[in-house]
């Protein structure tokens, strides 16, 4: 079997509720809305193609409970391959719980910790990497995340990192050498280059490795540079509900500009365009649109490459 994007990462689930204030010590509130989905930033990055309409695989370990299980339930709705997922026994799945802002629409996140093993370099199928078109990592299961990315330069195959600042430490430079598309947030930037300047954070990170390196800004939209040729798409206005799994969504959907050989300007403007979407309901996953709603979207705003 072959897949469009393999994606080796974080798959958690997620209990999210959006409250009028986030609570002081020894004190209640009563949330306005709640829910419980899927995250992680790969897994939602995945689930964000595949509701874009392209073929992906996740490649983790998750615990065999019953957070495990709704994980799996809800990759296999939004027709995301678990066939190489491994469910581990007597293993505690990644469970967190995030506090929504009612006015803002931002987040406080209480990260939950697993018992499930890391993902190894045997865990990876033979050949799968191989004929994928795209590889799509995190930080996380590092020595298994540096083989398969080896697998997929020496196969020709697009290797995308997610850098966020909670990826921060030396052996990550290891990986950022064997990515050719870096998308990076703010908070990483500045720890990683040393610089506030995201123009000089830019070319610093592009000169370690990458081909294309993406900066996201935020409400301030985002910079990408690829060549030396600098570009900065504005994010688009919308009612934010929860900003929770944004930035795992615009990577989903960067990587699905690339799959239409896009350019870099049509490619970061679509990819504003599907995180601006999820923003507008609570979680991550349940405000991503699907290519005909995204296209329909990015035209009602009079966007300049669609």
């Amino acid at each position: 079997m072959s897949v469009d994007v393999i994606g080796l990462g974080c798959g958690c689930l997620d209990f999210l509720a959006i409250v009028p204030n986030l609570p002081e010590l020894d004190d209640q509130v009563r949330s306005v809305q709640s829910t419980q989905q899927g995250g992680g930033e790969v897994a939602t990055a995945l689930v964000t193609l595949a509701k874009l309409g392209v073929s992906t695989s996740y490649l983790g370990r998750i615990g065999q409970d019953s957070a495990g299980f709704i994980i799996k339930r809800e990759f296999e709705q939004y027709d995301v391959d678990t066939s190489h997922m491994i469910m581990e026994s007597d293993a505690v799945s990644l469970v967190s719980a995030v506090l929504v802002d009612q006015t803002s629409g931002k987040r406080s996140i209480v990260a939950g910790s697993t018992t499930a093993s890391e993902f190894r370099p045997a865990d990876i199928p033979d050949g799968l990497i191989e004929r994928a078109k795209f590889l799509h990592l995190d930080a996380t299961s590092r020595k298994a995340a540096l083989v398969a990315a080896e697998r997929a330069k020496n196969a020709g195959v697009t290797v995308v990192l997610d850098a966020d600042v909670l990826a921060y430490d030396d052996e990550i430079g290891q990986l950022v050498q064997l990515t050719d598309v870096m998308i990076a947030s703010e908070g990483f930037s500045r720890r990683w280059t040393g610089t506030v300047n995201p123009i000089e954070a830019l070319e610093i990170m592009r000169s370690q490795g990458p081909e294309t390196v993406v900066l996201t800004l935020g409400e301030q939209g985002s910079l990408s540079v690829n060549q030396g040729h600098v570009i900065h798409t504005d994010a688009f206005p919308v009612e934010v509900i929860d900003t929770t799994g944004a930035g795992d969504v615009y990577h989903g959907a960067f990587i699905f500009g690339m799959l239409q050989k896009w350019t870099l300007e049509k490619t970061s403007e679509f990819a504003s365009a599907v995180a601006a979407m999820k923003c507008t309901k609570l979680g991550g996953r349940q405000g991503i649109p699907t290519y005909d709603e995204a296209i329909s979207f990015v035209k009602s705003r009079n966007a300049n490459y669609f």
